[in-house]
């Protein structure tokens, strides 16, 4: 060990097998960036102006756009930069913050999830005490553990990372740093990291999976219950959106930490679509059939017209 140097700094190598594609790529991912902002920020702009939409449900859907616009930002403005032909290094403290961030962002949208299902198992399951279970105090202290248990998860991870030393190879084989990619750059045992990270990861990733799969369970239950069938339409359509966003979500966390064998290909193409497909569609999933956010949306984008004409 005294005979090397410590790696200072990590090259990122980007998508494999997409040599010559630099433009292409760097049109897809700022076009697929910009939707991203721009669709989470009329959502948060709906939520805010709109005072039918100042309830609990609404409450969580703006939490989860705002880690809609961070989540891509961990990643895609680096990597749009080497597409212009920037520099592709990143340093250890950079690799270190991307790792963080990563996981502080996904483990919290994983837990925040979680919040929206039993949020609307109390509200179809139990809606004469729907406003005492899902009161004020509560919505605080779920989303402030979301924060914090988010907090610790990527803490935890990032540290057992990067106690270990770094000095033989530097290329990371992806567009951003993760676990998967940076720990076989160690030059110690990594066995401990992989470990915890596959443990911590699997566990988050599991325990939550289960919530959401007992609160849909029993939303199931009372909703074959209705009998008019435009209550039971209306109950499933307020669930559908949720459902649809789980499945993008958990697929790609399933694919990239969860698979037996690792194909760097194929790790980048579900990376790509976990950090800018993902974030880019639910602001489409949550307004195209809810019309209290595309009506508030209306409004306010009126108002804002009419406020810059004046």
């Amino acid at each position: 060990m005294r005979n090397h140097t410590p790696v200072t700094e990590f090259l990122l190598m980007g998508i494999p097998h997409t040599t010559g594609l630099e433009n292409v790529l760097f049109v897809f991912f700022l076009a697929f960036y910009l939707l991203t902002l721009l669709g989470n920020l009329l959502i948060l702009l709906a939520i805010l102006t709109s005072s039918n939409l100042h309830t609990t449900m609404y409450f969580f859907l703006g939490n989860l756009s705002v880690f809609d616009i961070f989540f891509p930002s961990v990643s895609s403005p680096k990597m749009m930069l080497y597409l212009m032909g920037q520099s592709r290094i990143i340093s250890h403290q950079g690799c270190a913050s991307q790792i963080f961030f990563y996981h502080f962002l996904g483990c919290t949208e994983c837990f925040l999830y979680t919040v929206m299902a039993y949020d609307r198992f109390a509200a179809i399951c139990h809606p004469l005490r729907y406003t005492v279970i899902m009161n004020h105090r509560v919505c605080t202290v779920m989303t402030l553990g979301t924060w914090m248990g988010s907090c610790l998860h990527a803490s935890v991870l990032t540290f057992l990372v990067f106690k270990l030393p770094y000095c033989g190879p530097n290329e990371v084989d992806n567009f951003f740093c993760d676990i998967p990619v940076v720990l076989p750059l160690a030059c110690a045992d990594t066995s401990l990291a992989q470990t915890v990270s596959f443990t911590n990861v699997g566990a988050v990733a599991l325990m939550c999976f289960l919530l959401i799969l007992t609160s849909y369970t029993r939303i199931v239950i009372s909703i074959l219950k209705i009998s008019s069938s435009e209550g039971r339409r209306r109950a499933f359509s307020t669930c559908s959106a949720h459902l649809t966003s789980i499945l993008l979500f958990y697929g790609p966390v399933v694919l990239i930490y969860l698979q037996p064998a690792s194909s760097p290909w194929l790790d980048s193409v579900v990376q790509v679509l976990n950090n800018i497909v993902t974030p880019s569609l639910n602001p489409l999933i949550y307004t195209l059939r809810n019309k209290d956010v595309k009506l508030a949306l209306r409004k306010a984008l009126i108002q804002g017209v009419h406020t810059c004409g004046a």
